[in-house]
């Protein structure tokens, strides 16, 4: 169990809460825009990325407690897609600083090689925290934990089908995703800027998850297109903090002209819900 000693929120977690309380909200909306998928009248924008995530973001700031844009969307894209990322982020900086930005990456890699995606997500798109992979350990992950006002989503026990083939495998008599979340509620949240991602598509390993960090955020992924349940989501979680991001059934919720209103009603109406069990 994690201590209970208290600790003092860092940037992020003051933006972050301030947020949630102004809207009551504990939405996040993951921003994973795919040129394929937007609709086609905005093909014809000279930035069609950039001008549908900015209608979506207009549409819900008053609804949502963060964004969370997916790099490989835009990176699928090359330079033309990562302009529009930095467009977006430079847009939510200036028209709606108070909602943080969570850049779901995945990073991961030897501390040298950190440094360079350190770089590009901090200092060059200048998001408020990344969502990180756990594999090659503490040691190499430093460079990012120790840096005191930026947050981390470390991959707990994520929302895919196929999660438990290493998650649920064992070490030291503890399932893997166990030892991991005790590992980082223990050891590698020495600044207090450390979360996890546990997927709503595993309620019981959500519940599992909670009893061993206690209050430590998490970020909650798997509402919507994957199929997790509010309800036993929020009843697993709501011992702590926590934000439930839902992408695809938002932000496509309509293909159309309507597109707009379509993905204000989602947002409303799985906000709502969170709000109803919570």
């Amino acid at each position: 169990m994690q201590s209970q000693k208290l600790k003092v929120m860092n940037k992020f977690q003051k933006k972050l809460l301030k947020i949630q309380k102004k809207n009551n909200s504990l939405v996040c909306v993951g921003l994973d825009t795919d040129l394929t998928k937007i609709p086609k009248h905005l093909l014809k924008k000279i930035d069609p990325i950039f001008e549908f995530n900015k209608t979506i973001i207009k549409a819900i700031y008053d609804l949502v407690c963060a964004y969370k844009p997916n790099i490989a969307f835009y990176e699928a894209e090359g330079i033309d897609g990562l302009r529009s990322l930095k467009k977006t982020i430079n847009y939510l900086h200036k028209n709606y600083p108070e909602i943080p930005i969570i850049l779901d990456a995945k990073r991961a890699d030897i501390d040298n090689t950190n440094l360079g995606y350190i770089k590009m997500a901090f200092n060059f798109l200048e998001a408020d925290a990344i969502t990180l992979h756990p594999y090659l350990g503490k040691q190499a992950l430093k460079p990012f934990l120790e840096l005191q006002d930026k947050f981390f989503f470390i991959l707990c026990r994520t929302s895919n089908p196929g999660a438990g083939e290493f998650q649920d495998l064992k070490i030291k008599g503890k399932k893997l995703y166990k030892y991991l979340a005790k590992q980082v509620v223990n050891k590698w949240n020495f600044n207090n800027n450390c979360g996890l991602v546990v997927g709503a598509t595993y309620p019981t390993e959500l519940k599992q998850v909670r009893k061993i960090v206690g209050n430590m955020l998490l970020l909650i992924p798997g509402i919507g297109k994957q199929g997790g349940d509010v309800e036993k989501t929020i009843k697993a979680a709501r011992n702590g903090s926590f934000l439930i991001n839902s992408s695809r059934s938002i932000i496509y919720a309509g293909a159309r002209k309507n597109f707009v209103q379509k993905a204000k009603e989602k947002t409303e109406k799985l906000k709502n819900l969170i709000n109803r069990y919570r």
